[in-house]
């Protein structure tokens, strides 16, 4: 710690444990650092450890008055860079969270050596923080890393299980058209079909954990402080507006990954948090492509999809006839490794790269790149509309 470190504001930040989450909410700790922050950001033992791998010791300990610390989210351990099932991790983090965070929220008052916390920022689905919070009269602050639609989405699961339109009666909703059913009464959401509403709709019970807990973690964000959205006005005003009459202060300092790239000292790259080692040397392989002719697909983090659909994607790429950088993390095929046909690494040996995983936005960035082909995450969409790049939208799940 620096020798002025104790005279600045301390913020605290936990990041839902998920690459996709830990990405804005590095970036902003980032941007709160250069204007003056201490921060102490909060990973799981699991993510910290890969984290470590992917990066390095030397990155985690080279930021000045910037620390991280850890907490377990109850899980056992497992594969060292497998993907954790969403559900279970959900469900874990419910049950586990709150008393060691509370724990390490006690040793970091106590340290007289840190800067005095001047608030929490957490995630907008770890909400045991606002708990916590309360408990050490520390101010929290949601930070919702994906679209306010998808926020107010969420904010709406307790209304459509009220009026009984979830969860559906059987199966069969996915055939039989209950999936069009109009939703017309969602603040700031005009023509909303049900199928237009984040996916954990798509249930037949009542007690699905996804269901459960991102309604209940969206009502919750309603309890803190103040509610951060990565997002803006010009893209989403509409909903934006019914938000902030529904919740306490809301600031919307979206796209993040555009604010980074203001950072006075040093690259903002530098602090992306990956969890899986970057390639780079497919941005060679970009350099020597046709400008405004290259592929690039990435289904994101914590997608999972049948070895089918995979080769499916794969002769359809092979025959766009255009060069294509291919994402293809080691755990993206559902139980098993994805294994392509010999026939297609023939057909497209000239013109293709395969790589386990990128730096994204100077992916995007390189003039080669003329169309992405993405599973539409958040951070994908925002990165994508940042670089002025078309996408090819294959939605998955979630928002």
């Amino acid at each position: 710690m620096s020798g002025n470190s104790a005279a600045k504001p301390h913020a605290v930040l936990v990041p839902f444990p998920a690459q996709g989450h830990l990405i804005p909410m590095m970036q902003l700790g980032r941007l709160l650092h250069d204007r003056g922050f201490f921060v102490t950001f909060v990973n799981t033992e699991f993510n910290q450890k890969r984290l470590l791998r992917s990066r390095g010791l030397e990155w985690v300990q080279s930021f000045e008055d910037f620390q991280f610390e850890t907490i377990t989210e109850g899980l056992p351990p497992s594969d060292g860079d497998a993907t954790q099932d969403p559900a279970t991790l959900c469900k874990s983090i419910r049950k586990n969270c709150l008393p060691v965070f509370r724990d390490l929220l006690a040793k970091l008052v106590s340290n007289v050596e840190l800067p005095r916390i001047s608030c929490i920022v957490s995630d907008g689905i770890m909400s045991f923080a606002i708990d916590a919070g309360e408990e050490f009269g520390i101010p929290v602050v949601q930070f919702w890393t994906a679209s306010a639609c998808g926020f107010m989405g969420y904010l709406k699961f307790h209304e459509l299980i009220k009026r009984r339109i979830i969860p559906f009666k059987d199966e069969n909703f996915v055939k039989d058209g209950s999936l069009d059913k109009k939703i017309n009464w969602i603040p700031g959401m005009r023509n909303m079909r049900l199928k237009d509403m984040p996916s954990f709709v798509r249930t037949s019970d009542i007690d699905n954990i996804m269901l459960n807990y991102l309604g209940d973690e969206a009502q919750n964000c309603l309890k803190a402080s103040a509610i951060i959205i990565n997002s803006f006005s010009d893209l989403e005003r509409d909903v934006l507006d019914a938000i902030t009459l529904l919740c306490p202060p809301i600031y919307v300092v979206g796209p993040l990954n555009l604010l980074s790239r203001s950072i006075s000292k040093g690259q903002a790259s530098e602090f992306r948090p990956s969890l899986w080692r970057e390639d780079r040397s497919c941005l060679e392989w970009l350099d020597k492509q046709e400008e405004n002719f290259v592929i690039y697909v990435n289904y994101g983090r914590i997608t999972l999809i049948s070895e089918q659909h995979v080769e499916e994607f794969a002769w359809g790429l092979a025959h766009s006839t255009h060069p294509f950088l291919w994402i293809v993390r080691p755990d993206i095929a559902m139980g098993e490794s994805a294994v392509l046909p010999q026939e297609f690494f023939e057909e497209t040996k000239d013109r293709c790269l395969l790589t386990s995983w990128c730096s994204q936005e100077e992916v995007l960035s390189h003039p080669s790149v003329v169309v992405f082909l993405s599973h539409c995450g958040w951070n994908s969409t925002l990165e994508s509309l940042s670089a002025g790049v078309p996408m090819l939208c294959w939605p998955f799940f979630a928002e």
